[in-house]
């Protein structure tokens, strides 16, 4: 077995070049702000960038398609009903994408207008809790002690009340309808925001930059939302593009048990419910609306889970 030879190196043979002054102090990485690092992040989720994709593309098609279409949605053919998927009506040529109902009604264009209906009840719904939210844990997180308290226990009493019988006690006073929805769930959904945002506060009241801004003689209300709030941005949208497709749950969920969007009005909801009742001839007209909230649903929340990734700073490279 060979032995190995160490051969010792003269010191003569390495020359000192000295330290490179401009290499030492240049920056490897280009600076960039927490947000642009976050957004680059967020790009490279594939899942998160075709969640996003998708959710763009149902707005457009919610908002192009019923201004466009040649048919409205209460616009009927009783020749035509309950059409397959493509059909091609003879009489004026027009192409039924999605087929027809019972009642000679367009789908297509229904369905569209009903993506509509129940997209703007669910974004204006989670923008009222968001902005109750954010101001009441703000106020109950920076406030803390007895005050926090009793902003806490009146939470826990709302989220006692079960959100149907509000429901029901709003169409009993107020008319049936999209209004009557929205005030609903903003009237409950806003007591997760607060809490998330509370606990946010309250760990960052104690930071230095906050007890700086007590010491320079800055009020309360100016630290809140000045300081606090701006730095629970990242928690709150991702809190926001969760709640949306539970949002979107809850009007297609009431609209399917006749306490939402009232007829002639459509939804998704109120799709499905007319489809489930032909569904064992006619399965489509079930089919498509489920699809539309089902994948409106999986995108928001794949793109909740790639902002919440993007966003938290642990995960940074």
């Amino acid at each position: 077995m060979d032995k190995t030879i160490k051969e010792k190196i003269d010191k003569s043979r390495f020359e000192w070049v000295g330290a490179n002054v401009n290499e030492s102090e240049s920056i490897t990485r280009p600076t960039t702000s927490y947000w642009k690092d976050a957004m680059h992040r967020l790009s490279k989720n594939k899942a998160a960038m075709i969640s996003l994709c998708i959710i763009i593309l149902i707005l457009l098609l919610a908002i192009v398609v019923p201004a466009v279409s040649p048919y409205t949605i209460s616009e009927q053919h009783y020749a035509h009903t309950s059409e397959g998927i493509g059909f091609k009506d003879p009489d004026d040529g027009h192409l039924h994408i999605f087929g027809t109902d019972k009642l000679g009604r367009d789908i297509f264009t229904r369905v569209w207008s009903g993506a509509r209906i129940s997209l703007v009840i669910s974004f204006t719904a989670v923008f009222v809790n968001v902005i109750i939210g954010i101001i009441y844990g703000g106020i109950s997180g920076y406030l803390g002690g007895a005050v926090d308290n009793i902003m806490m226990r009146l939470i826990e009493i709302i989220n006692g009340i079960p959100y149907l019988i509000i429901v029901i006690l709003l169409m009993m006073v107020l008319e049936p309808g999209v209004k009557t929805m929205i005030i609903a769930y903003a009237a409950v959904g806003w007591t997760s925001m607060a809490r998330l945002v509370r606990g946010q506060v309250m760990s960052l009241k104690q930071q230095d930059y906050v007890v700086a801004a007590k010491v320079m003689g800055a009020k309360p209300g100016r630290i809140i939302f000045k300081h606090l709030i701006p730095n629970t941005l990242s928690v709150v949208i991702v809190n926001i593009t969760l709640a949306i497709p539970s949002a979107i749950f809850t009007e297609s969920f009431l609209s399917y048990i006749g306490l939402g969007v009232q007829i002639p009005i459509a939804s998704w909801g109120t799709l499905a419910n007319d489809g489930s009742k032909v569904f064992q001839m006619y399965p489509s007209q079930l089919v498509i609306p489920a699809i539309c909230i089902s994948l409106t649903m999986l995108s928001f929340n794949l793109l909740g889970d790639g902002l919440r990734d993007s966003l938290d700073p642990k995960l940074r490279r």
